[in-house]
């Protein structure tokens, strides 16, 4: 079977991740949409979601925001929250088909002042 360009993008960035990444940490995947952004931080040795937060979500999608910029940095702002509550701190950020660049650069630096450590 073929696989397309991204598909082997993605596979290539996440199995790079998974051989420099220490035991213990969990990865951070992001997806981003023309509209919307999402991300989830999963368990790879259990294969389960842990958290997630997304612009699509009710509260959110009530907020008044101006462009997707602001959107991501409110979507990091909840998951930050949320795995602080839970006492996620050490992460691997999965970036997946997407460059460093734009709302996942804005995404990442933001978790980051909130104190998640990739």
């Amino acid at each position: 079977m073929k696989l397309n360009t991204s598909i082997r993008k993605k596979f290539r960035i996440r199995n790079k991740l998974k051989k420099v990444a220490k035991p213990g940490r969990l990865r951070l995947s992001i997806f981003r949409s023309s509209k919307n952004i999402s991300a989830q931080i999963v368990d790879d040795t259990k294969n389960v979601t842990l958290l997630s937060a997304s612009s699509v979500e009710k509260d959110i999608k009530e907020m008044k925001t101006k462009n997707k910029s602001e959107l991501s940095i409110i979507v990091a702002e909840k998951l930050a929250k949320k795995a602080q509550e839970k006492k996620i701190s050490k992460i691997y950020f999965d970036r997946g088909i997407y460059k460093y660049h734009g709302r996942v650069k804005i995404f990442a630096e933001t978790l980051r002042k909130h104190g998640m450590d990739f």
